[in-house]
């Protein structure tokens, strides 16, 4: 299971991309969102992207702990249903 850093925003997204798209190649399909303290509009485009490249990989990736307000930001861009939660 990947971990995440607790800021996802503009700042930190390319790093946090590259560090999702290796620990996908090296197997991991489910990300622990839980630390995820702060988020803007980028941490959806990243989720959605390190999905994209999991089924690229034959893959299907799960997020645990997706915070409230990381949910309400993908409800507001219509992708919501497009992130794979884990309960």
């Amino acid at each position: 299971m990947g971990g995440v850093n607790s800021i996802l925003s503009f700042q930190t997204a390319t790093a946090a991309l590259e560090q999702g798209y290796a620990a996908i190649a090296a197997g991991t399909t489910e990300f622990d969102l839980g630390s995820v303290g702060a988020a803007d509009s980028s941490a959806v485009a990243l989720l959605l992207a390190w999905q994209r490249r999991a089924r690229q990989s034959g893959q299907t990736l799960v997020y645990l702990n997706v915070p409230a307000s990381l949910r309400k930001l993908a409800s507001l861009y219509g992708v919501d249903e497009l992130l794979v939660e884990k309960t």
